[in-house]
């Protein structure tokens, strides 16, 4: 079977996010006051055949960890839908 996948990868807490900090600068100047907290990450969307969910999922999760993130410093959260 095939399923969908979202993958969003954020910094852990307390790790800093200049891009973020930037981005939260910028927005005064465009007109956008009061927005604060703003974390960058980024998300992947893609497809992967599995018997079944279960092993959809750990087949995911290691290639989050092995690939996708720095488990160091990043979470993972995963999305999976069958069709």
């Amino acid at each position: 079977m095939t399923y969908s996948v979202l993958v969003e990868v954020q910094l852990r807490p307390g790790i800093a996010d200049p891009q973020g900090a930037t981005i939260e600068r910028a927005l005064p100047a465009l007109g956008f006051d009061g927005v604060n907290g703003v974390r960058v990450g980024k998300s992947m969307r893609f497809t992967v055949d599995a018997a079944d969910e279960a092993a959809a999922r750990a087949q995911v999760d290691e290639l989050c960890a092995r690939f996708l993130t720095n488990p160091v410093i990043e979470d993972a959260n995963v999305t999976i839908e069958a069709p």
